[in-house]
């Protein structure tokens, strides 16, 4: 069977573009809030930074509720499709992700090129070559989103077995279709929105004096600084020292918890010569961990491990952080060099679980 292909249909998404300025929004309002109350200590803005995207997502699932009723509600078409050419994207597990590119063709509708993305298993993998024919389905309304069937009828089967395709000229659909320059740029407006609209309504409270702060304390050293304030601590070392040196940031922690009471930590930021904490505000009851409780002796260790196993040329500075915002400890050490960047994320134990090269 040859099929003459034509150009394929097209479609667009207005709804898409304001669903990204909309979710750009949240995004930004949610960030800054929170993040913006863990620092001057005000409640009311780490309540909104966490509930807003927790409302904005269930209103989101609701509005488009009946949509998705409907679109499981109509029957897929099935038709013939050619493989014009296939990329094993990843191999996590058993099913590999795979990008085929398709000639769909259609028994009542003229032959087009798309691109999905479908998890093959590895073992099925070799049945799938290029010029090979394969069956599909596809929604009639949405034909990008068309996906392979691993297990035809023997009718299509046969119909299969005995099919030429001829290659449909571009462009090429996707199965979900990118909003393009107009949709990133109605996304960072959003973003931008959103957090112009936190810093200027809370702006008194942001920008104006905290009564509750202390003066900054520093420290009898001269080779280091310690700042304390009721939200954030940070201590600065000198040149020729590192807080990887032996015993360096368990003394710069200690220093910024030695006024009797126990501390909570949101997050701790360690860079080689600044150590960050930002402290869980007082009077709220945030998860939050004890900043003593790090694993000082695997520090170094953690950060030689990522600079040499995870693929960046020339490792320039790196970055841990600890996390306890979650309610359980979490670090995560980012190299950044010629090469890239790449990231190292162990447990509180300092026990690696996961790497990311560059």
């Amino acid at each position: 069977m040859t099929i003459t292909a034509v150009a394929p249909p097209t479609h667009t998404r207005p709804a898409g573009l304001a669903r990204g300025f909309l979710t750009g929004g949240v995004t930004g309002v949610s960030l800054t809030a929170f993040i913006s109350g863990c620092v001057v200590g005000k409640a009311p803005l780490i309540i909104i930074g966490l509930v807003l995207p927790a409302v904005y997502g269930l209103v989101l699932h609701l509005c488009t509720l009946p949509r998705r009723s409907r679109e499981k509600a109509v029957a897929p078409r099935t038709a013939l499709a050619m493989v014009e050419s296939l990329e094993a994207v990843g191999s996590d597990t058993s099913d590999v992700p795979v990008r085929f590119e398709l000639t769909v063709a259609p028994d009542d509708a003229p032959a087009y090129r798309v691109e999905i993305r479908q998890g093959i298993n590895l073992v099925e993998l070799p049945d799938y070559r290029p010029r090979g024919i394969v069956v599909v389905e596809y929604p009639p309304d949405r034909p990008w989103e068309c996906r392979i069937v691993k297990r035809p009828t023997p009718a299509w089967e046969e119909r299969a077995a005995g099919a030429y395709l001829d290659s449909a000229p571009g462009p090429v659909m996707k199965d979900d279709p990118p909003t393009g320059r107009a949709g990133g740029f109605l996304t960072l407006l959003g973003l931008l929105l959103g957090v112009g609209a936190v810093l200027l309504l809370f702006r008194a409270d942001l920008f104006g004096p905290d009564a509750s702060s202390t003066a900054p304390k520093p420290s009898a050293s001269t080779s280091s600084t310690t700042t304390v304030t009721s939200a954030t601590g940070t201590v600065t070392l000198g040149p020729g020292r590192s807080m990887l040196d032996h015993g360096e940031l368990r003394r710069a922690v200690e220093s910024l918890t030695q006024d009797g009471e126990t501390r909570q930590a949101l997050t701790v930021v360690v860079q080689d010569r600044l150590l960050t904490v930002v402290f869980s505000p007082t009077g709220v009851r945030t998860s939050g961990f004890d900043p003593r409780s790090l694993p000082f002796d695997r520090v170094a260790a953690l950060v030689e491990e990522a600079r040499s196993t995870l693929g960046v040329d020339s490792p320039r500075s790196w970055q841990l952080t600890a996390d306890g915002v979650t309610g359980s400890l979490a670090l995560r050490v980012v190299v950044t060099g010629d090469g890239g960047t790449g990231s190292l994320e162990a447990d509180g134990q300092g026990t690696v679980l996961r790497r990311n090269g560059s």
